[in-house]
């Protein structure tokens, strides 16, 4: 998820009670009109036009899944799920577009305007909020790639504001040392193991060659086959082929499972901020879990994905339900 470029996170429905469970370890407590129902009068096929939104992206391009993937972990770490991230600059508002983990890598946001614009016409306009919808398309990119479901309560309203300074320094690099990483976790409230989870997001997607050449050129715990390969495509002078793309899981770069944890370790982890789980730190015992056993890092990745999901939302008066993601009302 850190990756600068990176487009970069089977059937289970979580039980009403480890819901409550989860939102209740959320670090901003979820507000109770946050629930699955909360459009089941208002917009009863939201999830199923979102759902099609997001299939028929990931039919024209496989790798916009991992994209819109990212794309919840780039709103959520910054003020919480707001869509903030969405918004544009304008003459008077500086967003978050141009942070240095968003700028010419953030993709994906045409496509939940053009979701965004489906919901409208179903359900009229005024009623769906953009950053429930990213929410939304982020589980469905999950599924769609072959990761495991979970349910995703809703009601969250979209920021009137966005913060650079917040995105610069809140999001992780890829090139941070895991006490780092640890540390933007644990003040949103994730714990080691969760850290990981999310981290295996980048069992799909891509990164391009500016967010990973130190690593395949000057670090020491990466496999030298794997080393080699990746310079072949990424020129060790800075500015030379910096937007060239490698996946960041190179053995199955649009299918979710397990096979990053399993890279990892093997010492072929793309990015410095992917090894660095991997490396003789506390996680390593985690990776190794993960490598060993999907179906526990599915359920950790869904159960995660929903403690994300509701870091710090808007709802009843606050914020607004914007017409147009990209701009307030």
């Amino acid at each position: 998820m850190a990756a600068g470029a990176a487009s970069c996170l089977r059937p289970w429905c979580m039980g009403l009670v480890a819901l409550a469970v989860l939102l209740a370890a959320a670090p901003f407590p979820a507000s109770a009109q946050l629930s699955v129902s909360f459009y089941a009068n208002t917009c009863p096929s939201v999830f199923d036009t979102v759902r099609a939104g997001v299939r028929s992206a990931i039919n024209r391009e496989t790798r916009m899944g991992a994209s819109l993937i990212r794309l919840v972990f780039h709103d959520c770490f910054v003020n919480g799920c707001d869509a903030s991230v969405l918004l544009d600059d304008t003459g008077s508002f500086v967003g978050e577009k141009t942070a240095r983990g968003n700028q010419n890598s953030l993709r994906g946001t045409n496509v939940i305007d053009s979701i965004k614009a489906q919901v409208d016409r179903v359900c009229g306009a005024g009623i769906v909020s953009c950053a429930d919808i990213v929410v939304i398309a982020a589980r469905d990119s999950v599924v769609e790639l072959g990761g495991q479901s979970y349910s995703v309560p809703v009601g969250r309203r979209d920021a009137r504001t966005a913060s650079l300074a917040a995105a610069n320094n809140d999001l992780p690099s890829p090139f941070e040392e895991l006490a780092d990483i640890r540390g933007k976790f644990s003040r949103k409230g994730f714990n080691d193991r969760e850290l990981v989870a999310l981290s295996g997001s980048h069992t799909v997607g891509f990164a391009q060659c500016r967010t990973f050449r130190p690593r395949i050129y000057n670090d020491t715990n990466i496999d030298p086959a794997f080393a080699a390969l990746r310079q072949a495509n990424c020129p060790s002078a800075a500015g030379s082929g910096d937007g060239n793309l490698a996946p960041l899981d190179a053995q199955s770069p649009n299918r979710f499972g397990n096979n990053y944890f399993q890279a990892l370790v093997n010492r072929r982890g793309l990015l410095h901020s992917d090894q660095v789980l991997f490396n003789g730190g506390v996680t390593d015992s985690i990776v190794t879990s993960y490598s060993n056993d999907p179906s526990s890092f599915n359920t950790d990745f869904a159960n995660a994905m929903v403690k994300m999901g509701n870091l710090g939302p808007l709802t009843g008066t606050q914020g607004e339900i914007r017409t147009d993601c990209k701009r307030v009302n």
